[in-house]
C-alpha cells in the first residue's frame, strides 16, 4: 500500500492514467517560442536537454530547431541550435526600451503626426514610439484614437479626444490588450491611418514581433485601416523576430530615422512603399 502512495504523490493524475509531459502540454508555437526564449537567455539550446525537459522526443525538437532556421530565427549546430546575430526574440518591457534610440523616436513620432489631419481616426499598436506618436498627437483637438495599449490611453486621457480602448488580456511587457476580445472589437474598427509597433523589419520578409498574440491582434489592426504605416528607429531592419505581423507589400507608407540602411531604403522605393527619413 506504501508503494501506491508513492507512486501517486505530487501528481493530479488518477491511478491508470497518464500524466502529460509539459511539453506535449503546449501548442507547437507555443513550445517553439519558449525555444526561442532560451535560446535568447542562454545563446543556446541543446537536443538532448530540451528533449528532456520539455518530455518531447529528440526527433520532434529537431524538426522545430529546422523550422526556426528556416524563418533565420536560430542558427542550426550540432545537437542543438544557437543564437543568430540579426535575430530580435526577447519581448523586452516598455520600461526597458523607453530610453533606447528616444531622439530618433521623437523626430519619427513628429514626422507621423505630420501625416495626421484633425478630425481622422487613428489606430495606434503598443510600443515605445507609438508612445512618442501620441504624444506628438496631442497638437490636435478632435481626434478619435483607437488603441490596445493602455499607457497610451492614460497618456492622452487628459485630452478631448474620443479614446477608444480594445479589451482582451493583458500582456505586461507591452501593456497591450491581445485576445480574441482585443480582435473581435479591432474587427469593427475602420481608422484612417494605422501607426505599428516594429520589433523587427525585413524588407524581404515583412514586419514582427516576439508574440503570436500580438502578431494576430496587429494583423486585425492592418485590416481595419485605410492606411498602414509602421514606425520604428533604423535598428530595427534586418531584424527578424517570432511572428510575422505582414508582408511589405502591406505597407504603405515606413517612418523611420535617417541612419536607415541606404539599401533597405532604396529596396523599400523600389516596392511602391514611400520611406520618410525622420
Amino acid at each position: 500500500m506504501a508503494t501506491k502512495r508513492g507512486r501517486h504523490k505530487g501528481t493530479n493524475t488518477a491511478p491508470g492514467s497518464v500524466a502529460l509531459s509539459v511539453g506535449q502540454g503546449m501548442l507547437i508555437g507555443e513550445r517553439r517560442q519558449h525555444v526561442l526564449k532560451l535560446v535568447d537567455r542562454d545563446g543556446r539550446v541543446l537536443v538532448s536537454e530540451l528533449s528532456e525537459s520539455l518530455g518531447i522526443s529528440p526527433i520532434t525538437i529537431r524538426k522545430d530547431l529546422d523550422y526556426l532556421e528556416q524563418q533565420g530565427l536560430v542558427q542550426r549546430t550540432h545537437g542543438g541550435a544557437l543564437a543568430p546575430h540579426n535575430s530580435t526574440l526577447i519581448d523586452l518591457s516598455l520600461k526597458s526600451k523607453e530610453s533606447q534610440q528616444s531622439r530618433e523616436k521623437q523626430a519619427i513620432a513628429e514626422a507621423a503626426a505630420s501625416l495626421v489631419q484633425e478630425g481622422q481616426c487613428i489606430l495606434l499598436d503598443s510600443g515605445t514610439t507609438t508612445t512618442a506618436v501620441a504624444r506628438a498627437l496631442r497638437r490636435f483637438r478632435h481626434l478619435t484614437i483607437v488603441t490596445n495599449a493602455m499607457n497610451i490611453a492614460a497618456e492622452l486621457s487628459d485630452t478631448d479626444f474620443d479614446i477608444i480602448v480594445v479589451g482582451g488580456n493583458l500582456r505586461k511587457n507591452s501593456l497591450s490588450l491581445v485576445g480574441p476580445l482585443a480582435e473581435d472589437a479591432l474587427r469593427q474598427i475602420q481608422a484612417d491611418i494605422l501607426f505599428l509597433g516594429v520589433d523587427g523589419f525585413d524588407v524581404k520578409t515583412g514586419v514582427m514581433t516576439p508574440s503570436l498574440l500580438e502578431a494576430r491582434a496587429n494583423r486585425v489592426m492592418v485590416a481595419a485601416s485605410r492606411r498602414v504605416i509602421p514606425v520604428f528607429d533604423s535598428t530595427k531592419f534586418e531584424r527578424r523576430s517570432l511572428a510575422l505581423i505582414i508582408p511589405p507589400s502591406g505597407v504603405h507608407t515606413v517612418i523611420t530615422d535617417k541612419n536607415a540602411p541606404k539599401d533597405q531604403v532604396d529596396a523599400l522605393r523600389a516596392a511602391g512603399i514611400e520611406v520618410i527619413l525622420a
